[in-house]
């Protein structure tokens, strides 16, 4: 438990925090307020439900219920993943296009066959990408914030008991600590523009589909896993160490622009009354 003794918070790391919270929070409310108060008469709030519980069983139970198996448990598929850095990449870049594009497509083409406007399109893609920002990243932050405030205070047996770190768990729980006390401003910007990035990718990838399942179109849904996969390569490669940070928000804007241009080049052959 030395190693934890030895970790001193940053002076901007519970401010960068709290500020963090509050920006990621505040960029999925603000698109919905504006895109809905804008397009009130050709918008129904089901796409904007339909978007969050499309990606919460896309992605965060089926998806990552072959994480259990490819991951997570120990066997010789996950062991050559985990111990091969092209094998990691490809596999979680490959996981994460197939499972949240089809999934989008399964919703928007079976499930939402009323009200097929290219706004409710967007606010679909709204709903997608907000609820991965206030399920999946606010609470990673929050424990952050919680971890940084507890080893501000000085007391390192106490904060370890608060958040049941023990002997057995120190190794796995040291990184998440340390990443904690060394988020400052400029690790604020960086998690605040890569979200905001994955939420117009979301917006994009959403139109790019929804324009398929109204033209029958059968190159879209694959255009749009490609899209995806290739924006998820750099974090991927990041998880292994082997590119930096502010690269993968580079290769982020990059494929986000990609994918913008493309998304609003096929919001703009569609009808605005929907078809």
């Amino acid at each position: 438990m030395k190693e934890f003794e030895r970790i001193v918070i940053g002076g901007s790391s519970i401010p960068a925090l709290i500020l963090t919270i509050v920006l990621m929070a505040a960029m999925t409310v603000i698109c919905i307020a504006l895109w809905r108060g804008k397009h009130r008469a050709r918008t129904n709030l089901r796409y904007l439900l339909a978007g969050a519980v499309g990606f919460l069983v896309s992605a965060r139970v089926l998806e990552l219920g072959v994480h259990w198996l490819c991951i997570v448990a120990d066997n010789p598929v996950s062991r050559f993943i985990n111990g091969n850095t092209a094998a990691f990449v490809l596999y979680g870049i490959v996981m994460a296009g197939v499972f949240e594009e089809c999934g989008r497509y399964i919703v928007l083409r079976y499930i939402m066959k009323k009200d097929r406007t290219r706004e409710n399109a967007v606010l679909y893609g709204i709903g997608h990408g907000g609820i991965e920002v206030l399920a999946v990243i606010l609470p990673t932050m929050v424990l952050n914030l919680v971890i940084a405030v507890l080893f501000s205070r000085g007391n390192v047996e106490e904060a370890l008991k608060t958040l049941q770190i023990t002997e057995e768990t120190a190794a796995s729980a040291l990184p998440s600590v340390r990443a904690a006390a060394a988020f400052d401003y400029g690790m604020m910007a960086m998690n605040t523009a890569e979200r905001l990035f994955a939420l117009l990718l979301h917006v994009g990838l959403t139109v790019i589909v929804f324009y398929g399942v109204l033209s029958g179109g059968k190159g879209y849904l694959p255009l749009a896993i490609l899209l995806h996969m290739l924006m998820d390569t750099f974090p991927a490669l990041y998880q292994r160490n082997a590119v930096p940070l502010w690269s993968v928000e580079v290769w982020a804007a990059f494929w986000t622009v990609v994918t913008g241009w493309i998304a609003v080049k096929l919001y703009r052959r569609m009808k605005p009354c929907g078809a």
